[in-house]
């Protein structure tokens, strides 16, 4: 029972992050998973947690600006504008 309230008061926190901090924290989460079971050590764990919270805040970066693109001029600047 206490795993189930545990679990709906942490779902409950991410409804109001932004995509960013939910990937971000989804991506940590999922990473310290996988590194711990893979590596069976709290070293793994925490490597996996680094990596899983880079990769799932590139994730939510993405889909904060979802429908812009990155463009480059003819000068090799980059700029971000609507997808055409």
């Amino acid at each position: 029972m206490k795993k189930i309230i545990v679990a709906i008061a942490l779902l409950g926190a991410l409804a109001s992050c932004t995509a960013t901090e939910k990937g971000t924290a989804i991506g940590a989460g999922t990473g310290a998973l996988i590194g711990g079971v893979a590596t069976h050590s709290w070293g793994g764990a925490a490597v996996g947690a680094v990596a899983g919270g880079v990769v799932g805040n590139l994730i939510g970066r993405s889909e904060d600006r979802r429908g812009y693109c990155i463009y480059r001029d003819r000068y090799g600047h980059r700029y971000e504008a609507r997808c055409r």
